[in-house]
């Protein structure tokens, strides 16, 4: 019934597989404890968060080594990789940890509490109260319910059990990183797909919904599907994508790809023919990133993109808007933070100036004196 209400309400496919991830985390909870899902309270919801807050999550066997015994289950450890959640030592970016993020952990109580809302509505069960309230110094089901328009917006926990998720500075690839990156890729395939993910701004997902025919050389743009609108729009690109995206074509045409202008313009490199998806899409940029050891997503790509627009001072911010597909004119304000890599570029360049001033002081002025001809002149002679 819950999945129904989300797909009628025209949702994206994804956000019924991400709620049900949610939700069958917490009944496998109750499962544990034999408690049906209607006759859970507070505390168990308590319990619960603080479950995810402590336990580690499952790791997923490849399935190359499920045959193991159950001794050895897990995965052989590769050689080289960081600690789980330690920094990456060239991105800076911790890797993936072993507890569950902050924000999987507010996704997960924020599901929870509007399931459970869901059929108190419709008083399914004998479910009585939601075991996920809101903040006790909370008087509105809303947030910000009764603002006043000409004051900012205060911050505001909406779940009583919902942990506090810190901000996170967008990340660029370096021009001499983005270089090293793109020449450890593979085919022209691959180059064509990182040079328009840097060039339009486009999700990953969303570059991936493009066809054939939706890639205009002569007007040098490329027509995608939006993931949040699921709108047709055209994006700007540069040349060099398109010299890559032609030497890809040609050489897929040649090999037997399907070709037509309602086809999709990124397939596979082997036989069968398969459009390209993201989860192939996403392990072909990671395998460029093993050969220099660092752990940009693609994401991050549309973060790169971000800033070329923004920092060239004759692109207006609302243009740069557009492109990106965003809402509203203020997403944009979080790439005016000073990201990492500019913090510590700052910082070093400060210590470096405070120790040349130390090493090389500047000479010490003499103090201002007389002039002795004015004081002749002043006096009608030399003072003895």
């Amino acid at each position: 019934m819950y999945f129904k209400d989300l797909m009628a309400a025209d949702s994206s496919p994804l956000t019924p597989r991400s709620y049900g991830m949610d939700l069958l985390r917490w009944w496998r909870f109750l499962w544990a404890f034999g408690i049906e899902w209607d006759r859970a309270v507070r505390e168990d919801a308590r319990d619960f968060m603080l479950w995810m807050k402590l336990a580690d999550k499952p790791v997923r066997v490849h399935w190359r080594h499920r045959g193991r015994t159950s001794t050895s289950t897990a995965a052989p450890p590769r050689g080289g990789r960081p600690a789980p959640g330690a920094p990456n030592a060239v991105t800076g970016k911790p890797t993936v940890g072993k507890k569950y993020a902050p924000t999987t952990r507010a996704h997960c109580e924020t599901v929870l509490r509007t399931f459970y809302d869901f059929h108190l509505e419709r008083n399914s069960g004998s479910l009585l109260v939601n075991p996920f309230p809101l903040q006790r110094n909370r008087h509105s089901a809303r947030a910000n319910a009764h603002h006043n328009p000409e004051r900012e917006h205060t911050k505001q926990r909406t779940g009583l059990y919902r942990p506090t998720v810190p901000t996170r500075i967008p990340r660029r690839i370096p021009e001499e990183k983005y270089t090293e990156v793109f020449a450890g890729l593979r085919s022209h395939r691959d180059r064509a797909l990182l040079a328009f993910w840097v060039a339009t701004g486009a999700r990953a997902e969303e570059l991936l919904t493009a066809q054939q025919g939706g890639a205009l050389v002569g007007q040098q743009t490329i027509g995608v599907i939006r993931k949040g609108t699921r709108e047709y729009q055209e994006l700007p690109a540069t040349p060099d994508a398109f010299v890559w995206l032609r030497l890809y074509q040609e050489d897929a045409w040649r090999k037997g790809v399907p070709r037509g202008r309602t086809k999709p313009l990124w397939w596979t490199l082997r036989r069968p023919w398969r459009p390209l998806e993201y989860d192939a899409a996403r392990m072909m940029f990671n395998r460029a990133n093993e050969l220099l050891g660092a752990n940009w997503t693609l994401h991050d790509l549309r973060h790169t993109a971000t800033y070329l627009m923004l920092d060239d001072p004759d692109m207006p911010p609302a243009y740069v808007q557009a492109i990106l597909g965003h809402k509203y004119l203020s997403t944009l304000d979080i790439y005016n933070r000073p990201t990492r890599d500019d913090v510590i570029t700052a910082g070093l360049a400060h210590h470096a100036r405070q120790q040349q001033r130390r090493d090389s002081p500047r000479p010490t002025v003499p103090a201002p004196a007389y002039n002795s001809d004015s004081l002749n002149v002043l006096f009608g002679g030399p003072i003895a």
